[in-house]
């Protein structure tokens, strides 16, 4: 029997993980033509900036040092999944809506998502006594800009099933916003609970209406494993050892409150597959592509740690709501790579890279981003299902 040496096995192994990459992008670069992107600010690439002054702090130093060398209202140290999802299909970097188009041209791509933003709109909360004093620009008013914005895209049905036929719709990530304000305001479990069923209905009235404009491939993420996060770290810190995954030191019940929310997404699509299927939904799958970099971080580089953020304040997470990172007080790591956490609650853009891996090559998108290109075999036609 022939016998290999570790080189030789090494060296096939990178050679098969070059080819399936090639092979991936490859089959994805000629197929859709543009993003269109909605959510909070997990997908904002600059919406929040150039409509409230609250979120100033974003707008300066460290955020933005990685990649772009300078803040560009993205809630990290670089750039997010929606940048690397789009980095992989060889489009722009998808443009926030409310900086216009310098050639009011966004057939390439344009994001509505906005930091702070809600599946519900504003007044379901302010009935309860939760304001959002981040946004009022829920999912609701995105989708109202989308629609504003129709006649610049296409002029008639047809050209608007044309062009959004080939586009990538991102619906999320949404909800979690919903969910942390009152979480932070110390609400309880119980009425929080209550609110999951309306978020998924309004995510999937959201999808079904998109679905009518000629949306054929749409993404919709699930719920980060929240438990993880270091804002939630600190606020809900508990003597009990049995809040906590011994795996990962995350807040146990906290992430079964978001796995919660994500098993309603996932019957709702698979509802709204059943009504529509020439459209391909797909599932991103956002809470176990990041649940495994706080199982094993540094398997995937984080030397630092998983739960502790790279900028903030001090305190057993780094996460201090009276200095938090961009405000005076707080301080920012010196490798923002070796870390999950950015700034408590974002992820760093070494974090988003390895989730954003996980969604194009596997195994966290149901199904998978190039089955609306794959199943045609050809890049000649519309990138959907006939």
């Amino acid at each position: 029997m022939a016998s290999f040496s570790s080189p030789t096995i090494f060296s096939l192994i990178h050679l098969i993980t070059v080819f399936l990459t090639f092979s991936i992008s490859h089959s994805l670069l000629d197929c859709y033509t543009s993003i269109i992107s909605f959510g909070d600010s997990l997908a904002d690439t600059g919406n929040k900036i150039r409509q409230s002054n609250y979120a100033y702090y974003v707008n300066r130093l460290p955020y933005g040092e990685t990649y772009f060398h300078h803040p560009t209202g993205r809630f990290s140290d670089g750039r997010l999944i929606v940048d690397f999802i789009a980095e992989e299909l060889g489009l722009p970097y998808v443009p926030p809506y409310l900086e216009g188009s310098s050639d009011g041209d966004f057939r390439q791509g344009v994001n509505f998502a906005f930091a702070g933003a809600t599946a519900l709109d504003a007044a379901f909360f302010q009935e309860r006594g939760i304001p959002n004093v981040y946004t009022n620009n829920s999912l609701g008013i995105q989708l109202g800009w989308f629609e504003d914005l129709l006649p610049s895209l296409c002029s008639n049905p047809p050209d608007c099933e044309d062009i959004f036929g080939r586009s990538l719709f991102l619906v999320g990530e949404i909800g979690g916003n919903d969910y942390n304000n009152p979480f932070l305001r110390r609400r309880s479990m119980e009425e929080i609970r209550t609110f999951v069923p309306l978020v998924i209905n309004t995510i999937g009235s959201t999808v079904d209406t998109l679905i009518k404009y000629g949306a054929r491939t749409l993404v919709v993420p699930g719920n980060l494993p929240i438990g993880c996060s270091a804002a939630y770290l600190t606020v809900f810190e508990s003597p009990r050892k049995e809040d906590y995954d011994p795996r990962t030191g995350c807040l146990t019940y906290l992430n079964e409150f978001a796995e919660y929310h994500n098993r309603l997404l996932l019957k709702e699509l698979d509802r709204l597959r059943a009504l529509y299927p020439n459209a391909t939904i797909i599932y991103a799958d956002y809470y176990n592509a990041a649940l495994r970099l706080y199982r094993s971080p540094r398997d995937f580089g984080f030397y630092d740690g998983a739960l502790t953020a790279c900028c903030g304040g001090g305190g057993t997470y780094n996460y201090n709501t009276s200095a938090k990172c961009g405000y005076n007080g707080a301080t920012s790591c010196d490798n923002p790579s070796s870390h999950v956490a950015w700034d408590g609650i974002h992820l760093t853009e070494a974090a988003y890279r390895w989730i954003a891996d996980g969604l194009i090559r596997g195994p966290f998108l149901t199904p998978s981003i190039t089955t609306p290109c794959l199943s045609l075999g050809s890049h000649d036609q519309p990138c959907y299902r006939q």
